[in-house]
């Protein structure tokens, strides 16, 4: 007997699913599926990304609704655009043969008008993003007054988010005897209050240890200098020819910058972050699905959601600010019950951040040292000679041209025509990574990394370190710091170094020949009402020292923290379905004079 059947999923379901591959139960769908197959009880379920949480609650949500009503009976509440898309269209794959059921995915970035056309047809499940959810609301385009299910997804990345407002909003408009299940791959103290605050005696259900990884996962380190880390990048993707990798950044910038300098490269890459229109994310993702793409670099929220099997390799261009992150980030490769590895390359000063991540997960992460060039041909050489023994040959097609082929190369032998073919891929590598210098960086020798006092207080050669009136407590991260200075002055990220965040005034280096761009961007500007000051700078602030000052509109003082601390000095509601791209020093690896020998073309 099919297992999903023993667990009381019926055979039109069942049919569906064993369709899609699926053959036993997860680990959480067997523990899951038979609770809520009562409907009688709020649910926590605390399970890894990729161990198959949406038929755990997808599965038993279509046993519990009437389709012969067209009234919403079930709403889904997800963190991004990506989640939202990929639990709608999952949905509809459980319910295959199931007749009248219609899914509603809602979500920012797309036509609202075709949304609500879609809601007004009738529909039983809506699935969707908290910010979009609350415009249709505020329309009163919707009854939830007969929603008998609740569905919290990736609640602790909702909460990360800022979601929280947003969901006691949307809760309100659902009727008080309606049944909610919260699924999180953590368990925050943030998250523990939602269930506290929404849920009545919950059934709580934990697949592993709270706050851990997935087993099936190996983590790695590499330690390299911030000058080296393109170039160290490139050569471990390169280390692995069969790689089919996400790549994580701290911000939108840094994506954007990794993934053209990978395309102008070479390799086989494209960017996924909060400001690409939902088309071009659409384009981005169909590409990778079908493996069109080796590599996606993306952000932390933009990647929220992806559900794309088989993925190789995660790689940490930048560790995450938040540990959960660390965890989320992982989970998109060894998905079902598949092997993966997680890579992280760290610079001396983040050691501590990887033994915290350890205490945190449970998981120990392996030293690893970056592959010298030779390493590295020889990976490729054997790549290639492994594809030509398993490539399939179409001897219709190719027997016409096969007298051809042996008269041109009858002057060669066996072993000539095997050396021949085989240096055609491997001399490119040979060529590229010929006297390749060696990447890997001495901990016991940082003082490169730490650089002296008086670099720290003048900025890094080729940087002027300046001073700005804006800190942590106007609710600034170092990534929302970095947009915030490349946006008002004008400039790329990769002209941004160092930035140190204190409460009420930051520290940044800009390259020298920007400074006065920055200067004349910031003439002027306001934040919350005060003006905002930027000054060439020691290490201390002064109003009577600490460098020249030469921002425009003088007046307020520094520590003044009036206003509303959410606004970042834009306007409008912000996408909610991407407020993650938070945190990370500048990112300068594409400077000219900074990259390395290896930053040339590998073509």
């Amino acid at each position: 007997m099919n297992p999903f059947l023993e667990l009381g999923i019926r055979h039109d379901i069942v049919n569906a699913i064993t369709e899609l591959g699926f053959e036993k139960p997860s680990p959480i769908q067997e523990k899951a599926i038979p609770v809520l197959l009562t409907g009688n009880d709020d649910f926590v379920g605390l399970a890894q990304t990729g161990t198959g949480k949406t038929a755990a609650f997808g599965l038993p949500l279509l046993e519990q609704l009437d389709f012969s009503s067209k009234q919403p009976q079930a709403l889904v509440l997800c963190p991004t655009r990506e989640l939202c898309l990929q639990i709608a269209r999952d949905l509809e794959k459980f319910a295959k043969y199931i007749d009248n059921v219609h899914v509603v995915a809602v979500y920012g970035g797309a036509n609202i008008g075709d949304q609500l056309r879609q809601i007004r047809r009738g529909v039983q499940i809506v699935v969707a993003t908290p910010g979009r959810m609350l415009d249709i609301i505020g329309r009163n385009a919707i009854d939830f007054s007969n929603v008998r299910y609740v569905v919290l997804d990736e609640a602790d990345e909702m909460l990360n988010m800022g979601f929280q407002e947003d969901i006691n909003n949307i809760l309100s408009e659902t009727p008080d005897d309606k049944k909610t299940w919260l699924f999180s791959a953590t368990m925050p103290k943030e998250v523990r209050r939602i269930a506290q605050n929404y849920m009545t005696n919950p059934q709580e259900l934990t697949v592993g240890t709270k706050n851990t990884g997935n087993e099936n996962i190996e983590h790695q380190y590499f330690m390299v200098k911030a000058k080296d880390k393109y170039a160290a990048f490139k050569r471990i993707v390169d280390f692995y020819p069969e790689i089919f990798g996400i790549v994580f950044c701290r911000t939108k910038i840094e994506t954007q910058e990794i993934a053209e300098a990978l395309i102008k490269d070479g390799y086989n890459a494209d960017s996924l972050h909060g400001d690409l229109s939902q088309q071009q994310r659409d384009k981005v993702m169909k590409r990778y699905r079908e493996r069109n793409l080796q590599l996606l670099i993306a952000t932390d929220v933009a990647a929220r959601g992806i559900d794309v099997n088989d993925v190789t390799h995660v790689i940490n261009y930048s560790l995450p600010d938040e540990t959960e992150n660390y965890t989320h980030r992982s989970g998109r490769t060894a998905r079902a019950g598949k092997t993966g590895i997680s890579i992280s390359l760290i610079n001396a000063k983040e050691m501590s951040k990887i033994r915290h991540i350890e205490k945190i997960n449970g998981k120990q992460f392996i030293p690893k040292q970056v592959p010298q060039g030779a390493e590295v041909c020889e990976k490729q050489l054997l790549a290639l000679v492994d594809k030509v023994h398993n490539v399939e040959v179409h001897e219709d097609q190719i027997n016409a041209f096969l007298p051809q082929i042996l008269e041109s190369l009858q002057d060669l032998s066996k072993e000539e025509v095997i050396k021949k073919f085989a240096s055609l891929e491997f001399n490119r590598f040979l060529n590229y990574y010929q006297d390749a210098p060696d990447l890997n960086f001495d901990a016991r020798d940082s003082r490169g990394e730490r650089g002296d006092r008086s670099e720290r207080r003048t900025g890094s050669k080729g940087y002027t370190r300046l001073f700005i009136n804006l800190g942590s407590v106007d609710e600034f991260s170092r990534g929302d710091m970095l947009s915030y200075i490349c946006n008002k002055g004008k400039i790329s990220g990769k002209s941004v170094g160092k930035i140190d965040l204190k409460g009420v005034f930051t520290f940044f280096e800009v390259l020298d020949a920007d400074v006065d761009s920055v200067f004349q961007g910031f003439k002027d500007v306001d934040f919350n009402g005060r003006n905002v000051r930027i000054e060439v700078s020691g290490d201390k602030p002064s109003s009577d020292r600490g460098g020249r000052r030469r921002s425009g509109g003088g007046g307020g003082d520094r520590r003044d923290r009036g206003g509303d601390r959410g606004s970042r000095g834009g306007s409008g509601r912000r996408d909610r379905g991407d407020r993650g791209d938070r945190g990370g020093s500048g990112f300068r690896d594409f400077s000219g004079k900074r990259r390395d020998r290896e930053s040339k073309s590998r073509y």
